[in-house]
């Protein structure tokens, strides 16, 4: 190797400040090489030797020299399949070129079962023999442990819980997917939980995210340790684990279920702000004998963790066939699509129910209820309707078409007051404000005429959020009314803060005053509290006069029912020789 020429004692002047005066002997190649972890080789196919540059055994420690000299040999150590290097090669189409193919591999070597894995490189090029099928090849292989360890991270990562290190949702779904596809093959039996952590949300709010999040750890490892091997868990959602137990029988899922429950509860998970005290409950289903995909598997672990959760904090149900609830859901669907047609068809309409001054019984407003008119000329009432409506989400759009109704005979009728009743849905949707605003501008004169009915189980639950919606209506000029005041929990004192104007007494009360003594204390003690809060009183299910003739002594200021008149789908206040186009909202 060449040498630089060093300078002569004493001659500083000729050496540069900015020159290193070294003497540099080059390294060879095959030593920079193993420095990178990377050797050099050439492999003559036709003999199958392989020759090596210096210093291989760097790269491939603990690895024999013999194993390293052919290719058979050498393929014996790769990993996942031994003729990977062979196929790079001979699946490459034939050519003739003698600046030869460029091909790059990956893969796995060890020297025993027991030995770590060290991830290999190998990237070269492949020379052609006359047949223009691959002679010899050259290249270079590195180690390429990091990288490797870095992609399965990367791997992990996107099937995991970053959390729990469990299986995302993604790859529970696919995994239960393939068990069922596995137990229908070979007609085993399988199941699939759902394991929700009971009120997680009361410990984010009570501790903190941090403290919850520790929960979700601890549970998903207590439910580990007591897995069987082959059993597969998941993360499937914020509170719930999604758990496959292969070969496992309606009894084995049953007694595997008290052990899931009793490890989570039988002992507090500590936490950094203290010990909390924490329970699961558990929705199972046996497949594929109740469920024949994920999809179906899912909603039926589903359907039964909410009944768990129904009956008890804590609990295990598994899915069971029944008839009246599959009944039940056809209804649904049916019920589902009449509504959605009738809403679109304009078939939605209006009856209206009298409600008149207790003492002169002159009218004082009406009632809207909502009726559905069918293609046999069948009419379905409001109790046919609305919970139907109301549990397939569709009453949203039943209260817009209500609404766009009540306007309209309002708009066409100056002198006529109407109440409308108001899903608890409806009082939160953002929609309905939209419309009920944008009407009111359209017809000034309507909201003063307008009563908006609010079921007392609202007012309990939301009142808060239900004064914000009593300001904005009774800011456009509406009144409010409770209905079915009593059948619920609220106070005086919320009816105060709520600012209602009127309390429709629930009509159980109502109709056995006559023979009730319990029935008369009760309601003359409302419409007593009523008229001390200057709120007015109107008492449903009036059956008869002297029914209507205490309330009136009580000081009741209106009463509706069957003595009084029931719902009508002509208009109450039309003379019969008017003629009235009808309302189209």
């Amino acid at each position: 190797m060449p040498k630089l020429a060093l300078p002569k004692p004493g001659n500083h002047l000729a050496v540069s400040r900015n020159e290193a005066i070294l003497t540099v002997t080059l390294p060879q190649t095959s030593t920079i090489l193993a420095s990178l972890g990377q050797a050099a080789f050439a492999w003559d196919i036709a003999t199958d030797v392989i020759s090596w540059s210096d210093h291989v055994s760097a790269v491939f420690a603990d690895i024999p020299p013999a194993a390293l000299a052919s290719g058979a040999e050498f393929a014996k150590l790769i990993e996942p399949q031994c003729s990977i290097r062979s196929d790079a090669l001979l699946l490459s189409p034939p050519v003739h070129d003698a600046d030869g193919v460029p091909y790059r591999v990956e893969y796995g070597v060890r020297a025993s079962t027991s030995a770590p894995m060290l991830w290999i490189e190998e990237t070269g090029c492949w020379f052609a023999g006359p047949d223009g099928r691959p002679a010899r090849a050259q290249g270079i292989v590195r180690i390429n442990n990091e990288r490797r360890a870095r992609d399965e991270q990367l791997i992990k990562l996107s099937q995991h819980d970053p959390l729990t290190g469990e299986l995302n949702r993604t790859h529970l779904v696919a995994a239960l997917a393939e068990a069922i596809e596995e137990a229908q093959r070979y007609r085993g039996t399988s199941a699939f939980m759902l394991i929700g952590i009971d009120h997680l949300a009361r410990i984010n709010d009570a501790f903190g995210f941090d403290v919850a999040d520790a929960v979700i750890s601890e549970v998903a490892k207590r439910i580990r340790v007591r897995l069987r091997g082959g059993d597969v868990l998941g993360r499937f959602s914020g509170n719930k684990f999604g758990l496959i137990l292969k070969n496992c029988t309606v009894d084995d899922m049953n007694i595997a279920a008290e052990r899931f429950l009793a490890g989570v509860r039988d002992e507090v998970v500590p936490t950094r702000s203290g010990p909390v005290s924490v329970t699961v409950s558990i929705g199972a289903v046996s497949v594929p004998r109740y469920a024949r995909s994920a999809d179906e598997a899912i909603n039926r672990a589903h359907e039964t963790l909410d009944a768990a959760k129904r009956r008890r904090a804590g609990s295990f149900l598994a899915w069971r066939p029944n008839v009246e609830r599959d009944a039940q859901r056809r209804v649904n669907i049916r019920v589902t699509d009449e509504i959605v047609t009738a809403l679109n068809e304009r078939r939605i309409a209006l009856a209206y129910e009298p409600v008149v001054t207790a003492g002169s019984r002159d009218a004082a407003f009406y009632e809207c209820l909502v009726r559905m008119q069918r293609d046999g000329g069948r009419v379905l009432l409001a109790p046919d309707i609305v919970p139907v409506a109301e549990r397939l989400g569709l009453i949203r759009l039943v209260d817009h078409r209500v609404l766009e109704l009540a306007v309209a005979e309002l708009a066409n009728s100056p002198g006529v007051s109407l109440s409308l009743n108001l899903s608890p849905d409806t009082t939160m949707d953002p929609d309905w404000w939209s419309s009920i605003e944008s009407l009111m501008h359209a017809h000034p004169t309507a909201a003063a005429r307008l009563i908006v009915e609010i079921t007392e189980t609202v007012a309990i639950r939301d009142i808060d959020d239900l004064r914000g919606f009593v300001t904005r209506l009774k800011n456009l000029g509406s009144r409010i009314a409770i209905d079915d005041f009593g059948a619920g929990y609220t106070s005086f004192r919320n009816l105060r803060k709520l600012g209602v104007d009127i309390v429709k007494i629930d009509g159980a009360f109502v109709q056995n005053i006559a023979r009730s003594a319990d029935d008369r204390a009760f309601v003359q003690t409302l419409i007593d509290l009523a008229r001390r809060l200057n709120i007015e009183t109107v008492a449903e299910w009036v059956q008869d006069e002297e029914s209507a003739r205490l309330l009136c002594d009580w000081g009741c200021d209106y009463v509706q029912g069957r003595l009084i008149g029931l719902a009508s789908a002509t208009r109450p206040w039309v003379a019969p020789q008017e003629k009235m186009l009808p309302a189209t909202g």
